[in-house]
């Protein structure tokens, strides 16, 4: 089977698997990408598993003010190093937690790990930090958030 090598980029992208094990997947699945990514996917959040009792000493405190200025957070997101706090899946990831959020007045850290994820109603919160950890390889929590209005 001749694999795409754009395809494997791709899937290696969205998945943080190695090149090999994109290619055992696509290889696995007669080159179906939705099949092979769910696969990966499946692999890297049981590693995610594994990760989620290691020490989170990193991290980065971001804010988020949404347009006209009346609404805005601020969130503490852990990671276990430095490396991986300054990555671009990690500053995403912070990002997206700061302006979920804004959009409600969650009671706890809890609360918003079980919210929604306002850009895909199919997963919660924490189901993106799963999939961070499984992408960057390592444990990241969710350690504090605040929420500020002027209403």
């Amino acid at each position: 089977m001749n694999l795409d090598v754009q395809t494997i980029k791709k899937l290696r992208e969205e998945t943080g698997a190695g090149v090999l094990e994109v290619k055992q997947a696509l290889e696995k699945y007669d080159g179906d990408y939705e099949k092979s990514k769910a696969e990966l996917m499946e692999k890297g959040l049981a590693k995610a598993a594994k990760k989620s009792e290691r020490v989170t000493r990193d991290g980065s405190i971001v804010s988020y003010i949404h347009n006209g200025a009346k609404v805005g957070s601020l969130v503490n997101v852990a990671c276990e190093t430095d490396f991986v706090a300054k990555t671009d899946d990690f500053q995403k990831l912070c990002r997206e937690i700061a302006m979920q959020a804004a959009t409600e007045d969650y009671e706890s850290v809890e609360d918003l790990l079980n919210a929604e994820y306002i850009r895909d109603t199919s997963k919660k919160i924490k189901d993106l930090i799963q999939e961070t950890i499984a992408k960057v390889g390592e444990n990241i929590e969710l350690k504090a958030i605040c929420r500020f209005s002027v209403r």
